[in-house]
């Protein structure tokens, strides 16, 4: 898939959650979405970026976001993460890759050498239309959701 760009509309998708429950990006039609995607549970970026959120999900609620993680972990990997730290938001398990791949953060990786293929850390927000009005490539994992605020202003 085509690189995705700010003021272009977001892909629709159906993922399940940590419970196995559908969730759908149309559910959220009226309301404002965070949509960040992440490698995988419980490693110590992705758990930053995860509290980041929890930290401030009140806030980012009050702001009238809803805040909705995608990796290709398992359902039962996204329950644990949850548990472990007290995730009060959904995260969606996408082992088929449909989702990453819809958003073009499928995307082919090098660590030390070695080429694999892997998601890229990035966060889309969107709109009650269902437009993705900002994408934030270079996630700062200890300050997400501040770095979400500072690119709205």
């Amino acid at each position: 898939m085509a690189e995705l760009n700010e003021g272009e509309k977001a892909p629709n998708f159906t993922g399940k959650d940590q419970n196995g429950k559908n969730i759908s990006l149309s559910d959220f039609s009226g309301k404002d979405v965070i949509l960040y995607f992440y490698p995988k549970d419980d490693t110590p970026g992705c758990t930053a970026e995860a509290c980041s959120f929890r930290d401030n999900y009140q806030s980012l609620l009050n702001k009238g976001f809803e805040v909705i993680g995608v990796s290709a972990d398992d359902e039962a990997s996204h329950k644990k993460f949850i548990a472990k730290y007290n995730l009060p938001f959904s995260l969606i398990s996408d082992v088929n890759k449909e989702i990453v791949e819809a958003y073009g953060v499928w995307v082919e990786k090098n660590m030390y050498g070695k080429k694999y293929m892997g998601i890229a850390r990035k966060t889309f927000i969107i709109d009650k239309n269902g437009v993705i009005t900002k994408i934030i490539s270079k996630v700062d994992t200890q300050n997400s959701s501040q770095q979400i605020i500072d690119a709205l202003k």
